[in-house]
């Protein structure tokens, strides 16, 4: 990861600016990360999920946004797909970096995320927790916990310093 181009900053104050830069594919869970988001604007209403990605699901997944209530736009925003080198400004808005992926390998999106200063929720899958130390350098949940996804964000905005302390050992 460029650490240059994507750059690190702290967020203060901390906002419910959630981003996902996940593939539309079953084993990344996407409907997991919007059932997420829908628990988190039960307890904060001004938030926003940016999802960056495409891929066999998107029409479900849109479906899924709708049936939970989230508008476009104003909720939640598809993106679509975007060039490697411009996903840096994704990073650069979002305040959060959430991924909720059945299976995994040692995923970049999280590495981009510690590079930009967001703060991390992320399933325990696969490799991620080789990179992501629980506590230390983000928080983990249990793969299809999204009720316990969406704790771990209302933590980190209701604990801002917890997020500070988080994102300055995973920039590290």
């Amino acid at each position: 990861v460029d650490v240059d181009t994507f750059g690190f900053r702290v967020r203060h104050p901390l906002r419910p600016n959630i981003l996902s830069t996940r593939n539309f594919e079953g084993l990344y869970n996407v409907a997991c990360t919007l059932r997420t988001f829908t628990a988190v604007l039960r307890e904060f209403p001004g938030a926003t999920l940016t999802l960056v990605g495409g891929g066999s699901r998107e029409g479900s997944l849109r479906a899924l946004a709708s049936d939970l209530g989230l508008r476009p736009d104003e909720h939640v925003r598809f993106i679509g797909r975007v060039p490697p080198a411009d996903i840096w400004r994704y990073y650069s808005e979002a305040d959060i970096y959430l991924q909720t992926p059945d299976i995994d390998n040692m995923p970049s999106s999280v590495l981009e995320a510690f590079a930009s200063g967001c703060a991390v929720v992320s399933t325990n899958a696969g490799g991620v927790p080789a990179i992501l130390e629980d506590g230390v350098h983000g928080l983990l949940v249990n793969c299809g916990d999204h009720e316990g996804a969406a704790a771990q964000i209302v933590r980190l905005l209701r604990e801002p310093d917890l997020a500070r302390t988080l994102t300055t050992r995973a920039r590290e």
